[in-house]
């Protein structure tokens, strides 16, 4: 890759740089998803001209509604990702500077039910958005969004690297490895960064921790089950109390991404590759220590018993080593999982009171920024 620590000034300073931000045109995947819809609101506060492109929200409530997200973005094309025609079509006619991919189909459980589904979002899905790119002159930067789960899981103590074998137990975690493999070798055939003079196109993937935040009524996710069950005044069944897991605010990862594509843009293929934006190694917790934390933020009401039934394999340990991102990028977490929590529960008690969540959004973006 040829970085250096002299490489660049880029290193000494690498916040979210809302002045590189305005004006930037964006196509961004996913945009109706709760990661998406939490990136589209702070691209468009910085002046980004942010193209969505995503299939309608798959919950009631959900974060891109409540919170209005549409209403600040140049387009928002209701669209499946596994359609590369009209996908080529609006990426064509955005003509973005900066592409960065989050749709997915992104819960372990759902892939078991549709392992089929998975693959076909998240592999052919990947490939599609790489080919539209392949075909286009505007575009600039690339950020490919997969996750901490595309690792082989040995379960061991330490966190992966970003040259870790790739693997999965299971259709989402595997096929979120494969997606690995497919950036890698549109990198390598098409968008080589020995021929960047020629082509001009740098592009990344992002690999992040276990996401939570305000706005996610995800099914079969950890905090939105937590909270469903704390509104209702009922225990929440808990599968697996103590496996454990890099739990992050969704500000963190997205702060990553944006730093990352600022990089890609203004370098190019020096920061190209993959990339980890996880929490310090003191924020993987167990899913009960993560649970009691919330109960203790929301409130008497709230408890907690396990499963005793039957589940399908899901990893017990898991960690990631962000050193990478922390020396070449200067890319830190800022928040604690205390304050994820206590953020995350100021969202959800705002919008049981039928507060203004835009604003309560915006403002919780300035605070991380600022932090």
């Amino acid at each position: 890759m040829g970085l250096s620590m002299q490489h660049s000034e880029l290193a000494k300073s690498a916040s979210v740089n809302p002045s590189f931000w305005n004006g930037k045109r964006v196509f961004l995947t996913g945009h109706t998803g709760f990661k998406g819809g939490w990136l589209s609101l702070w691209l468009a506060s910085m002046g980004a001209k942010v193209t969505g492109y995503a299939l309608a929200p798959n919950t009631a409530p959900n974060f891109f509604d409540v919170v209005h997200v549409a209403d600040d973005l140049e387009q928002s094309h209701i669209a499946d990702i596994r359609d590369l025609e009209k996908l080529q079509k609006s990426m064509a006619s955005a003509r973005p500077e900066i592409v960065i991919h989050m749709a997915a189909q992104p819960l372990v459980r759902y892939s078991y039910a549709n392992p089929v589904e998975t693959y076909a979002i998240n592999v052919m899905g990947t490939v599609h958005v790489l080919e539209s790119i392949r075909n286009l002159d505007c575009v600039r930067a690339a950020v490919i969004v997969t996750t901490d789960k595309c690792y082989e899981n040995k379960e061991w103590a330490w966190g992966y690297r970003e040259n870790e074998p790739m693997g999965g137990h299971d259709p989402y975690s595997n096929s979120k490895g494969c997606a690995e493999l497919v950036t890698s070798a549109y990198r390598q055939s098409f968008f080589s960064p020995e021929k960047y003079a020629q082509h001009k196109v740098a592009i990344a993937s992002a690999r992040a921790g276990n996401v939570i935040g305000g706005g996610d009524w995800s099914e079969d996710r950890l905090i939105p089950d937590a909270i469903k069950a704390f509104e209702a005044k009922e225990a929440l069944m808990i599968r697996n109390p103590l496996a454990t897991r890099p739990w992050q605010h969704v500000l963190e990862p997205l702060s990553g991404y944006l730093v990352l594509a600022q990089a890609l843009y203004q370098e190019g293929a020096k920061f190209d590759g993959a990339w980890n934006f996880g929490p310090r190694d003191e924020d993987a917790r167990s899913v009960q220590e993560v649970i009691n934390l919330l109960i203790t933020n929301w409130g008497s009401t709230a408890s907690w018993t396990q499963d005793q039934d039957e589940q399908p394999h899901e990893a017990h340990l898991l960690k990631l080593d962000c050193s990478k991102a922390r020396q070449y990028l200067n890319w830190v977490p800022k928040w604690t999982l205390e304050q994820a929590i206590e953020n995350i529960t100021q969202w959800q008690q705002a919008h049981q009171q039928q507060s203004n969540m835009r604003e309560m959004s915006l403002k919780q973006i300035a605070s991380y920024q600022n932090s």
